[in-house]
């Protein structure tokens, strides 16, 4: 027979479930979005009070101070926790198809330093004209009215994270087309700019959507931030092209649960697309040196064949 000690010990054990539902819904607001999205799987009191709009509302706002913005709030008060699900794991392997594209799209754009916030934008971008989908795709972030709001304190470029949101309003989808940490950085020995590059590779690895972040020589204050889109072979692609791989990605699926150790493949994929364009590159220059040879030897070959005719004539 269980003696008195473990009757008692039985009778006064506590369980989560028996916290007040007050006092979970503080401690859940507490956690990351992986965390809470676990939370839900822990038992069916927790999966009730995890699923609480205001609770991944409050984590949105929280991770993205930018969607405050008054034309993202009524996209993101629908449905938080679809939002979340959308913008904050990596989007899976897609690639570019036929698609309806968005007649505007919505960009929130928030840069960290050390985890410290020092930059938010929202960019409305018209994408229904014919000038935006036939010209290079591009979207610029800074001006002068946005400058102002970057704090004076001396930025290391290697400690910026950035998250770049595309929304299309009219659907309520969104994807994070940043790395979150940078792919690569590029530093300009004639301005002593540094370029951080923040990178989403196509899954045949033949396109790539980049954020790039253009930080100052001495104090490292951010000057430029814009959004391009690139082909294999270094050329731009344009606004239409482009709007289909930011289809494409909202219609992928998510890969992960947004851990910090994906973005290590994030940028594998970079260095691999980087790797894949240097081969082209470096094949399309042989075959350029072999046609130039060709060339150049039906050339002298005319040339001598004309001589002789001239001589022995």
């Amino acid at each position: 027979m269980p003696s008195e000690s473990s009757a008692i010990a039985a009778a006064t054990t506590t369980t989560i479930d028996d916290l007040h539902s007050d006092v979970l819904t503080s401690t859940l607001r507490l956690l990351d979005g992986p965390s809470l999205a676990a939370a839900c799987c822990a038992s069916s009191r927790l999966r009730s009070l995890s699923s609480q709009s205001d609770l991944w509302l409050h984590l949105c706002l929280s991770t993205w101070p930018s969607l405050r913005h008054p034309r993202i709030l009524p996209c993101l008060s629908t449905s938080p926790h679809s939002f979340f699900s959308d913008a904050f794991p990596f989007p899976n392997s897609f690639v570019a198809g036929e698609a309806q594209l968005p007649d505007e799209l919505l960009s929130a754009v928030d840069i960290y330093h050390r985890g410290i916030h020092i930059f938010s934008r929202v960019i409305e971008t018209d994408t229904s004209s014919s000038w935006f989908r036939g010209s290079p795709f591009l979207i610029d972030a800074m001006d002068q009215k946005t400058e102002p709001m970057i704090p004076r304190m001396i930025i290391s470029p290697e400690d910026l994270t950035m998250s770049w949101i595309l929304i299309d309003p009219a659907r309520g989808r969104a994807v994070n087309v940043s790395s979150r940490r940078a792919v690569a950085m590029e530093r300009n020995c004639y301005t002593g700019e540094t370029m951080v590059r923040f990178a989403s590779v196509a899954a045949a690895g033949e396109r790539v959507i980049r954020a790039a972040v253009t930080c100052g020589e001495v104090t490292g204050q951010v000057r430029e931030v814009v959004l391009t889109a690139e082909d294999i072979d270094g050329g731009c692609v344009s606004g239409e092209e482009a709007m289909k791989l930011v289809w494409a990605m909202m219609e992928s699926g998510r890969k992960g649960r947004g851990r910090w150790e994906e973005d290590e493949e994030a940028k594998q994929r970079y260095m691999e697309y980087l790797g894949k364009k240097r081969r082209r590159k470096e094949s399309r220059a042989r075959r350029e040196g072999v046609l130039d040879l060709c060339c150049t030897a039906v050339g002298v070959a005319v040339f001598l064949g004309f001589l002789s005719l001239t001589v022995f004539r």
